[in-house]
């Protein structure tokens, strides 16, 4: 047996995939955490906006509204706030041992979709299946 650990007969992450993945949803998160203070710094300025203008925005054909502007940077803020609750999710199912592991069919997640999607929870055929 390699230095993979088994639990209930499921192949898991080795300690260093561990540890890669771990840096990768901790840095994940820091970015994610940055960015929504940017859109709340961003609609904290167009809210300024908002209230000091008088002028008629919604017929300016020189650019976005700013009611458009405030739903765009609503959907990212909205975004950011939903990557850190699953990369949250994945750190903890990473602190109680069960990362990796498909939430659905019990099988590991194979490490190279972790990379890819470090939050995913479902296996590539799960995750088709839900899917379709």
């Amino acid at each position: 047996m390699d230095d993979r650990v088994r639990s209930a007969d499921v192949e898991v992450l080795d300690d260093a995939e561990r540890e890669e993945l771990a840096a990768l949803l901790r840095e994940r998160r820091e970015t994610d955490i940055a960015e929504a203070q940017r859109m709340a710094e961003s609609l904290g300025v167009l809210l300024s906006s908002r209230s000091e203008s008088t002028a008629d925005d919604e017929h300016d054909p020189e650019g976005p509204t700013l009611s458009s502007e405030w739903s765009r940077l609503q959907a990212l803020r909205s975004d950011a706030a939903h990557d850190i609750v699953a990369v949250d999710a994945a750190l903890e199912r990473l602190r109680i041992g069960t990362y990796g592991i498909c939430a659905r069919c019990g099988e590991p997640i194979g490490v190279d979709r972790l990379r890819a999607r470090p939050t995913a929870e479902l296996c590539i055929r799960c995750a088709v299946a839900v899917e379709s």
